[in-house]
């Protein structure tokens, strides 16, 4: 089971549930784990020769299937803070964000002063987004002195584009390297959504400076372990490479999970979609391409960590193409090394071309391995079965779109709001871990 179902076990413990959490790997967190040593990488992916000598030692390496940062002041960070699972991470800034235009990447410009600096566009383009970013910075749905004649609830982001007078690319950088939309459908929807999201953009920017994201040392496997050491402090119980065989059902409804010949009885399920093939529908595919490189990427000023954004407009496609880089620097690389993925929503036969232009970016690159992963999305909400399917992950290379996930299941399963509050560690629960 992946993050979702990690986080969510956390919380329920927290919430009083009495949770039991099987998994049929031997580690934690399935896809959102980070693959370590290098060797089981290879193995993975079918290289039978393993990394060659160049590599260093396979146990340095941590390497995430899945590509994603935090957000620093989005969903998943508030997650982390409330419950006080930072306390078993350590997390760095991301050093950069670039944005593809015309075959080049640029540092995705977003303070005033780095927007004035940008070559990213011309002078008076320059003092028309600064004007914008302005509006967005004072813009609070609740006071309409603020709106300046946008209606937040009606008038479409598109005209909101028109009204500051900005031209295609910077709407495509604003679109996709700050409100972070992989498609262009958001254009003709109410502006609230995409204010709301740049706003958490700069937010998130203003507390550490070089970009908004942050990325734990170790991996990210380190944050389905987090939640699961909560979970355990509530009394939950964890059992690992733990098969099941099927799911219990009575009258359509869900009373337990058969493993090893035994039924765990339970009320309630969260699984991935992995374990209900007949209750989900195939929604699409992603392709993600991991690329180990010994040399930082071109023109991000040698940053040893960076995301880099390929607005679909700049490729004639209908997604966006994202990197996320990390390296040696957040102990998930031999010395000197880099690990990129690539990864985008595949839209043709022949997904490897789609990706070309990120990989072109990489050059040159040690080793690549080619992942294409089916997306799908629960055709049963839950309410008879009681059986509640998580999302796969999408292409986007942050955790918001997950924590949307979250939010909705803990609704479906206990009819009421998700609140940050109900997160909160009760003082005393502290079942002899000690206080740090």
């Amino acid at each position: 089971s992946n993050i979702t179902e990690c986080i969510l076990s956390g919380i329920m413990s927290v919430n009083g549930k009495k949770v039991l959490h099987m998994d049929r790997n031997p580690y934690y967190g399935g896809e959102s784990s980070s693959i370590t040593p290098l060797e089981e990488l290879y193995k993975r992916f079918g290289l039978p020769d393993g990394p060659p000598e160049s590599m260093g030692r396979g146990r340095d390496w941590n390497v995430d299937l899945i590509p994603k940062f935090l957000m620093a002041n989005g969903q998943l960070v508030k997650m982390l803070l409330y419950t006080e699972v930072t306390r078993y991470l350590d997390f760095k800034v991301v050093e950069g964000s670039f944005v593809y235009k015309g075959g080049k990447i640029y540092k995705v410009p977003s303070t005033e002063s780095e927007a004035l600096a940008s070559n990213l566009m011309g002078m008076f383009e320059k003092r028309r987004f600064r004007k914008f970013l302005v509006f967005v910075a004072n813009f609070d749905e609740n006071d309409s002195k603020t709106f300046e004649g946008v209606d937040p609830k009606v008038t479409t982001m598109r005209d909101v584009y028109k009204k500051f007078d900005l031209g295609q690319d910077v709407i495509d950088f604003t679109g996709h390297a700050l409100a972070l939309y992989r498609t262009d459908d958001y254009l003709d929807q109410p502006c609230l959504e995409t204010i709301s999201r740049i706003k958490l953009y700069s937010e998130s920017l203003a507390r550490y400076g070089k970009s908004p994201y942050l990325y734990p040392l170790y991996g990210l496997g380190e944050l389905p372990q987090g939640f699961a050491r909560l979970s355990a402090i509530y009394g939950g119980t964890y059992m690992l490479n733990k098969p099941v065989e099927e799911i219990v059902m009575e009258n359509g409804r869900v009373v337990g999970v058969k493993s090893e010949g035994e039924v765990a009885r339970c009320k309630q399920l969260i699984c991935d979609p992995s374990y209900i093939p007949e209750r989900v529908r195939k929604t699409g595919q992603v392709i993600r391409v991991i690329c180990i490189l010994s040399h930082p990427i071109k023109n991000t000023n040698d940053a040893n960590s960076c995301q880099i954004i390929i607005p679909q407009n700049q490729v004639n496609r209908k997604s966006d193409i994202y990197v996320c880089m990390i390296s040696y620097a957040h102990n998930v690389a031999a010395q000197g090394k880099y690990i990129a993925i690539a990864s985008t929503t595949v839209e043709t036969s022949d997904p490897e071309a789609e990706i070309e232009p990120a990989l072109e970016l990489l050059e040159p690159i040690d080793q690549k391995f080619v992942a294409i992963s089916d997306l799908y999305e629960p055709t049963d909400d839950g309410t008879e079965s009681q059986i509640f399917a998580s999302r796969a992950y999408d292409a986007t290379t942050h955790f918001e779109t997950t924590c949307n996930d979250i939010k909705d299941i803990y609704k479906r399963m206990t009819g009421s709001d998700f609140d940050f509050e109900n997160m909160k560690r009760k003082q005393n629960d502290v079942f002899g871990e000690d206080e740090q």
